[in-house]
């Protein structure tokens, strides 16, 4: 059966841009454009031409990309033509081969937003898509509100659509502006909208998520009929967010009825790269991952109970409705209170400890992980401080280094410009191969100021590990979290560090202790040591 055409149209430069406190720079654009186009997006919009100084620059010097480059702007307004309109005039200038323009399509907004009659708002809307047509571009209406409009005036909520479409528009976009409409009433309103004489290979949906249902509204579109899905990457969008396109494309590629009746520009391959497209964004705006993130989050495929780990050993499907590759993630089987040995056993194999089912060592590592998170330890979220503490039990976990004392001072100074600062300086004394090592770091970051206590105490026992060093020279500490687990004065304070190395591993790791330095401390060695394992470090002798 041949499958129906879906088109993938992706707002995140524009719409996503309205997110609180995202602010993208025109050359952040030009990455997140990169990556989407590597997606086999259909269609980016780039933005609004002349409304922003950053806009501007990007639509000077656009991405070149095998999608479908769009501008963003508004329908014409009353009282001048469409070749008069200063406004609509920079849309064009911009010289995109699709522009997308957004118009009321809700009677309410009409005359109360807008101020002008309803039919004013028709001729708006269709002598700015016959200006379109005429300069040979590809016109999409984002017929914004019309979900709502279309409940409270359904005849004028058709008649303003169907001005753009019989003007030349290519698609019309069904926008759920608010966010408020549900699943059963996008399916009613689509079918209506196709029944007025609009077809579905013209229709597009753009669902907004305030009710947490931007994902939900957008297949019932597909279902009803629509073929253009808009949404973002990871969901961006102004309030509640956009549909998220990081969701809906493998729901669409991977899940039925979607997979078998209907295909998009995204190859498999492609679909592979989405969890670093997710991840791209996020560093861009320096956020952390949303763990729970379905299909690329880290827990998406993380299996904490033992039944499940279980069950996933003799067959995945069991506990998992796509493969974890498929979308570029993987599956994550943690340790935690909660697990029994069948989590284990996964567990250990992933580390390359092969532990037959019965050994008492497993017996002995269940209660000593039970017996640490009661006093505040987190092994569900530091994989490899579980993995040293297994290796203890099992007797396996080489000694590379001992610590045999640390100190950290902070000062608060005057500098040469007579300004107080601070400044933290650590002293860590080792012992390698027998020989006692003494390091001193200070903790200045390029710009001179200082950058904490945890990071002079990273610096200074990565200084000189001895025969070690050129084996942990490529490893950074990426993220550093803190909890405390229980309150009073007696607080007990657990630390999460996450490390990288240059093969492009990432490791976490944790301490706990009442005091945050020790805590940190704990985790950095086990950072280290964990790096040395998995480079085949020999044990000191």
């Amino acid at each position: 059966m041949t499958k129906e055409r879906l088109y993938l149209f992706d707002t995140t430069l524009r719409d996503g841009a309205q997110t609180q406190g995202v602010q993208f720079s025109s050359a952040e654009k030009h990455q997140i454009a990169a990556v989407l186009d590597s997606l086999g997006i259909d269609y980016i919009e780039g933005g609004w031409p002349g409304a922003n100084p950053t806009d501007t620059e990007f639509f000077a010097s656009p991405p070149q990309t095998k999608a479908t480059f769009t501008a963003f702007g508004m329908t014409k307004r009353a009282g001048r033509s469409a070749e008069n309109d200063d406004v609509l005039s920079a849309v064009m200038n911009a010289g995109t081969s699709a522009v997308c323009l957004v118009g009321k399509s809700h009677d309410f907004h009409v005359t109360t937003a807008l101020g002008i009659s309803l039919e004013e708002n028709t001729e708006n809307i269709s002598a700015s898509f016959a200006h379109l047509k005429a300069q040979g571009r590809e016109g999409l209406f984002d017929a914004e509100h019309f979900f709502d409009g279309y409940k409270a005036n359904p005849d004028y909520a058709l008649e303003a659509i169907h001005a753009a479409y019989e003007a030349g528009a290519r698609w019309i976009v069904l926008c759920d502006t608010n966010g408020g409409v549900l699943p059963h009433e996008v399916t009613e309103i689509v079918g209506a909208v196709i029944a007025s004489g609009i077809p579905g290979d013209h229709l597009g949906i753009h669902t907004h998520n305030d009710t947490e249902n931007a994902v939900a509204n957008t297949l019932a579109a597909v279902m009803a009929g629509a073929r253009q899905v808009q949404g973002t990457l990871n969901g961006l969008g102004e309030r509640c967010g956009n549909a998220n396109l990081t969701t809906l494309i493998p729901t669409l590629m991977l899940k039925e009825p979607f997979a078998s009746r209907f295909e998009t520009g995204v190859t498999s391959e492609a679909l592979m790269g989405l969890r670093r497209a997710s991840r791209l964004l996020d560093d861009i705006l320096n956020r952390v991952p949303a763990k729970q993130a379905p299909y690329v989050g880290a827990s998406a495929f993380a299996h904490k109970s033992g039944l499940h780990a279980s069950a996933i050993a003799k067959d995945p499907s069991t506990y998992e409705h796509v493969d974890p590759a498929a979308v570029g993630n993987s599956r994550i089987v943690p340790m935690s209170n909660q697990a029994g040995q069948s989590n284990l056993r996964a567990r250990l194999l992933e580390a390359g400890l092969d532990v037959e089912a019965g050994d008492p060592a497993l017996a002995r590592i269940v209660e000593r992980i039970k017996e640490r998170e009661a006093q505040g330890y987190s092994y569900d979220t530091a994989q490899a401080s579980f993995e040293l503490l297994a290796r203890k039990e099992l007797g396996t976990l080489p000694e590379f280094f001992e610590v045999k004392r640390y100190r950290v001072t902070v000062e608060r100074r005057k500098n040469k410009r007579n300004k107080m600062v601070s400044l933290s300086e650590a002293v860590v004394v080792t012992k390698v191969h027998g020989k006692k090592m003494l390091n001193v770091s200070e903790s200045i970051g390029p710009d001179g100021s200082d950058q904490g206590p945890v990071n002079a105490l990273s610096r200074a026992l990565s200084k000189d590990l001895g025969p070690y060093q050129d084996m942990i020279e490529d490893m950074q500490l990426v993220d550093f979290k803190v909890r405390i687990t229980n309150g009073g004065t007696e607080a007990v304070t657990r630390v999460i560090i996450d490390s990288e190395d240059g093969q492009g591993r990432r490791w976490s790791t944790c301490g706990v202790s009442a005091n945050i330095v020790d805590a940190s401390f704990e985790a950095l060695v086990d950072a280290i040591n964990w790096k040395l394992i998995r480079d085949g470090a020999q044990a000191s002798p």
